[in-house]
């Protein structure tokens, strides 16, 4: 059973958004709220308040334990960019992207066809750094 909350229209630039997301994506709930707490990013505070949000989903709508819970999957998307100009040299005007984002996690229960899963994806996570590692240095060095 997948347990998910999602935060709209924040207004922090995705890619900023998916460097703090990536520290805790397929961690258990605990190391999550530990390494949110003492990430100095911008963006570790509302993802901690909406880890927090779907950790209450689990216990008070689906009564599940929350020792057993790990964060599956965390998707952040990008949002409407707000449109603003800035006054630059000679009266031209410069344009400004307000960047904002959409946030999604997923929370499921550790048991064995969610960490088969989870081993899955890293082996392939890591098979696909190895393959890129291995063309870099198959090219002959230049004399």
């Amino acid at each position: 059973m997948a347990i998910s909350a999602q935060i709209k229209y924040l207004r922090i630039s995705p890619r900023k958004v998916r460097l703090v997301a990536d520290l805790i994506r397929y961690k258990t709930v605990g190391e999550a709220e530990a390494i949110l707490k003492f990430t100095a990013k911008k963006a570790s505070r509302p993802l901690l308040k909406l880890l927090e949000s779907s950790v209450a989903n689990a216990k008070n709508n689906f009564k599940k334990d929350i020792s057993t819970l790990f964060i599956s999957s965390i998707k952040v998307d990008g949002g409407p960019i707000l449109k603003r100009t800035m006054p630059r040299s000679r009266g031209t005007a410069f344009a400004i992207q307000k960047k904002t984002s959409h946030i999604t996690i997923v929370l499921e229960e550790t048991g064995a066809k969610a960490q088969k899963k989870v081993v899955k994806e890293k082996a392939a996570k890591d098979t696909a750094a190895l393959a890129v590692k291995t063309r870099k240095s198959a090219v002959p060095a230049k004399k």
